[in-house]
């Protein structure tokens, strides 16, 4: 067991996005990991897909999910559900960062491009 401090996102190689693992493999977690992720407004992640369940918790900031050909707007206290192997990609509509947790259902979290290149993240997984 342990008990973290909470360490603020900071930027990452991905243009507009800054990252901090919260918990996960480097933890000791192997069913579970936790990201905190700040998106510049106007930015997104890339278009990607994992190999787990995984839920988007949004703390601030607005934002959309593109997924299966469909585009949904969420925004603060808004909790965005995504199922294994969904492609999907977070974009930031608004004009404010767009604050997120991300709860992973794996630990490390296997991320992949929708044509099934895996996506090497800057960040422990």
């Amino acid at each position: 067991m342990n008990v973290l401090n909470q360490q603020q996102p900071a930027p990452s190689p991905l243009p507009g996005i800054a990252h901090a693992t919260w918990a996960g493999s480097a933890q000791g977690l192997s069913q579970l990991s936790l990201w905190r992720q700040s998106i510049a407004p106007g930015g997104a992640t890339p278009p990607h897909v994992h190999g787990c369940d995984e839920v988007v918790l949004c703390l601030a900031g607005h934002g959309q999910v593109h997924f299966d050909g469909r585009v949904m707007d969420f925004g603060p206290e808004s909790t965005v559900v995504l199922p294994k192997d969904q492609v999907h990609q977070l974009v930031n509509t608004g004009s404010a960062q767009l604050e997120v947790l991300g709860i992973f259902g794996s630990s490390p979290v296997g991320t992949r491009l929708p044509d099934g290149t895996a996506l090497q993240l800057p960040w422990p997984t």
